[in-house]
């Protein structure tokens, strides 16, 4: 090899173990940041109707909760593009996100609105946030490919999002009072303290990658983002699958209501899933950068069937085979999503087309919440059957980017 090849092989690795260790790091925050809000999350269904909450309630905040959290992302997506403030929107929305979970523990007996109220901020925050942190993430997968980067930062991020429930879970049973006020106060006062070490880690991944927008290089050779058939179709595609995704509190109240579980307890489920949700990122988006949107077909046609293992089971192996499904849906949806937009937008217009994307997945996991927690009074099986059909109408859709486009066979 020539000294200029030499050297020109040199700055190639350099630049990918530079952008590696950057996916790490946003890794990192992305563990911590799960592990408080993904703490929280594991027991608000059943904190909630502690709070005198009722089900229907239970599934519109939930569903409100992630349409707020990714319908603003259209507009903050915009306005991460527009400023090219990636640092910025991170800070902003890592704070509003993190610093309203502690607060949970100052809500008063009866004060189901207030902690509403929180759940909601919580997820604004996250609508700041995510469109920035996607987007600077996006620029260093591109030198180690796209469903590869963000499968170990979604693995890192489950891995957050599976200690968190186990921490709350251990906060309660060591406190030994079951599911109380006072057990609840303290798991979330303790999250609290992970929220301050998100925002600590945060401050040092800016000082040391002032500008992960250098990573990625190359021109826009994939053309303009434009909206024709396949875009849109994909966006149907993303749409059912969305809507057809029970949301975790939805699922815990019904273990709790049902007495199928101990409420202690369902912290520690949701930490099994949320580790399958790990591995499953792993495995699904290097599948993808192998056999492109194919990934993501197979995936739902697995997850499609957690709802019936969780709801209509009294056996414990049952729903935890359930859950261990929908953590599989999970980690796929997070991994290959994100890896599909990454390979279809330009860099330039990234933070829009990741607005885009989760605007249509929250409006439709919004409604799709909100109509299963209506319908889980009165007819669980038309919940069950929704779930499995809206799902799996997404795979015909797939197949049908996948026949119109090249980029993500």
């Amino acid at each position: 090899m020539s000294k200029r090849g030499h050297l020109r092989y040199n700055g190639f690795m350099n630049k990918s173990r530079s952008a590696l260790a950057f996916i790490i790091l946003m890794g990192i925050i992305s563990l911590f940041s799960d592990l408080t809000h993904e703490g929280a999350r594991s027991i608000i269904g059943p904190y909630l109707g502690l709070l005198g909450a009722s089900a229907a309630t239970i599934g519109f905040v939930s569903g409100f909760g992630e349409l707020i959290g990714y319908a603003f992302r259209l507009a903050t997506g915009w306005i991460t593009d527009k400023t090219k403030s990636y640092w910025l929107m991170a800070f902003i929305g890592y704070t509003f996100n993190l610093l309203a979970i502690p607060m949970l523990a100052l809500v008063p007996d009866g004060g189901w609105i207030w902690a509403c109220s929180l759940l909601i901020l919580e997820r604004f925050g996250k609508a700041i946030r995510h469109p920035a942190k996607n987007t600077m993430v996006s620029f260093a997968a591109s030198e180690v490919g796209p469903g590869k980067g963000f499968a170990i930062q979604e693995a890192l991020d489950q891995l957050g999002a599976f200690l968190g429930p186990v921490l709350v879970f251990g906060v309660m049973a060591l406190k030994g009072e079951g599911a109380t006020r006072v057990s609840y106060g303290l798991a979330f006062a303790l999250l609290g303290i992970m929220a301050i070490v998100t925002l600590g880690i945060l401050a040092v991944a800016q000082r040391r990658f002032p500008h992960p927008e250098q990573f990625e290089k190359t021109p826009d050779v994939l053309g303009r983002m434009n909206f024709d058939g396949p875009f849109w179709l994909y966006m149907a595609a993303i749409g059912v699958m969305a809507a057809g995704f029970v949301d975790f509190p939805l699922i815990a109240f019904h273990l709790s209501k049902q007495q199928l579980l101990d409420p202690t307890w369902i912290p520690l489920l949701y930490a099994v899933a949320m580790g399958v949700d790990a591995m499953s990122a792993l495995f699904f988006g290097s599948l993808y950068d192998r056999k492109g949107i194919v990934a993501l077909m197979i995936a739902v046609m697995i997850s499609a069937w957690f709802s019936p293992l969780v709801f209509l089971s009294d056996s414990f192996g049952l729903i935890l085979m359930g859950m261990v499904v929908w953590g599989i849906g999970m980690g796929a949806v997070e991994s290959v999503l994100k890896s599909v937009v990454t390979t279809l937008v330009p860099k330039q217009r990234r933070a829009t087309g990741f607005g885009i994307f989760n605007t249509v997945f929250g409006v439709c996991w919004f409604l799709g919440s909100w109509v299963m927690g209506l319908l889980y009074e009165p007819a669980l099986l038309v919940v069950v059957g929704l779930s499995i059909g809206l799902q799996l109408s997404a795979v015909p859709l797939l197949i049908l980017v996948r026949q119109h486009t090249s980029i993500v066979r």
